[in-house]
């Protein structure tokens, strides 16, 4: 087993200090989770949700937030300044990206009743 040795504030410290075992566990849920911020995905979720009109769809756009964070990963791809977890990241905006353009589409049938 790998030793790993960081600096703490004493407040992290003392909070660490108290789950005991538990850190490893904790580390690893830490490090999977999503590739995206769960607001993203609610974002999209509550907008399906909403039983939206077929104009609405076609009307649909990411946030100013979720477009200024794109258009950084991007940059950073075309630069070879990317990340692995940023790599992760643009994939799933990408994965998203190509679902909302089948559904635009009319590849993808949407029916608000069955949500």
């Amino acid at each position: 087993m790998a030793k790993i040795v960081i600096e703490v504030s004493e407040e992290l410290s003392e909070q660490l200090h108290k789950v005991g075992d538990r850190l490893p566990e904790l580390l690893a849920l830490s490090l999977q989770q999503p590739a995206l911020p769960s607001h993203i995905y609610s974002y999209i979720l509550n907008f399906l949700a909403s039983n939206p009109t077929p104009e609405q769809i076609v009307a649909f756009s990411p946030t100013p937030e979720m477009q200024a964070r794109l258009r950084t990963l991007l940059v950073r791809e075309r630069s070879d300044e990317i990340t692995d977890v940023e790599r992760v990241e643009l994939d799933e905006y990408e994965k998203i990206e190509h679902l909302v353009l089948l559904l635009k589409a009319g590849s993808l049938p949407y029916h608000s009743h069955s949500l």
